[in-house]
């Protein structure tokens, strides 16, 4: 007569199964721990899938109108500061001629005038940090400003022709369906201020001119020059109304972008529910895993070392 064991070929292949789920189990839970991650493929998430993969690629449009709408901002902020120093170039205009009438001598006049147009020209053909021109309306490559002297712009049969600037103004989206218009044009902003330019050194070069030497200023001067200080005085509050225009856009594209930053928070704390891994809870199951696997080798190494041996009396 035989002594067989106690565990049969079928009981042997389930508890080696047992170890094998246990076992399988355990590297997943030690991979997570390892990762951060519930999952290292899209098809490991199960039916969030979707929801991970969508988010994800939402998150990122959001950093891409994010990095836009940085950029629009600055161009904004540095259109403030050369807004507010055209305004102050259209006060200061209006003051030499003001003055030049107060006085009833014009003879510094035009080195003012002249000293006037190289700063607004040099404003209105700035450009950005990647060397392109601010106010050149899509022609980024081109000086918006045609002229390079008071007597070129005198010379000229209209002011337009100061201006080689495009229509096209920037615009950023900040977000789905939502776009922001921030650029603006050489034409738009210094029109005015180049024309009054203009008109004075068109004066003075004519025969009622010659403001140089007018230290008495003939009846002539006095009125062309009075009538020029209420023009200068609507140059001035027309810059300072596109200035404060600019300010709305700059207010606009700021709040965007604390719009952004909370969808960015809001996105990454959606795809972290779903992709990161719980490490209270991954310790938690890693301590039951081994446990479990523990107690399946436990088991079957018993059952193989069992035989009827073992229940026959002594």
């Amino acid at each position: 007569m035989s002594i067989d064991r106690v565990a049969t070929s079928a009981q042997t292949a389930y508890f080696l199964s047992q170890i094998q789920n246990a076992g399988s189990t355990l590297d997943k839970t030690q991979e997570k721990i390892a990762s951060g991650k519930n999952a290292t493929t899209y098809a490991g998430f199960g039916n969030q899938t979707q929801v991970l993969t969508a988010t994800i690629a939402a998150n990122a449009r959001n950093s891409a109108y994010t990095t836009a709408t940085k950029l629009a901002v600055t161009q904004t902020d540095l259109q403030d500061t050369q807004l507010t120093s055209l305004a102050d170039l259209a006060a200061k205009l209006k003051k030499a001629v003001s003055d030049a009438v107060a006085n009833n001598d014009a003879s510094t006049l035009m080195a003012q005038v002249r000293s006037i147009f190289d700063q607004a020209s040099g404003i209105l053909n700035s450009k950005d940090a990647n060397g392109d021109y601010i106010y050149a309306g899509g022609k980024t490559g081109t000086a918006p400003i045609t002229v390079t002297s008071l007597a070129d712009l005198q010379a000229l049969p209209s002011v337009a022709g100061a201006f080689a600037n495009g229509d096209l103004k920037k615009s950023v989206q900040v977000a789905d369906g939502v776009g922001v218009s921030y650029g603006l044009t050489a034409s738009e902003v210094g029109t005015g201020l180049m024309q009054a330019l203009k008109d004075i050194a068109a004066f003075d070069v004519g025969g009622s001119g010659n403001f140089d030497a007018a230290t008495s200023l003939s009846a002539a001067q006095n009125g062309f020059l009075s009538g020029a200080i209420a023009t200068l005085t609507g140059t001035a509050t027309d810059l300072h109304a596109v200035s404060a225009a600019n300010g709305y856009v700059s207010n606009r594209l700021t709040d965007a972008q604390g719009s952004q930053t909370s969808m960015n928070t809001l996105y990454k704390g959606f795809v972290s529910g779903i992709q990161d891994t719980n490490m209270a809870e991954a310790a938690t199951q890693l301590s039951l895993n081994q446990t479990q696997l523990q107690a399946s080798l436990a088991v079957t190494s018993t059952l193989h070392q069992l035989s009827l041996l073992n229940y026959m009396p002594q």
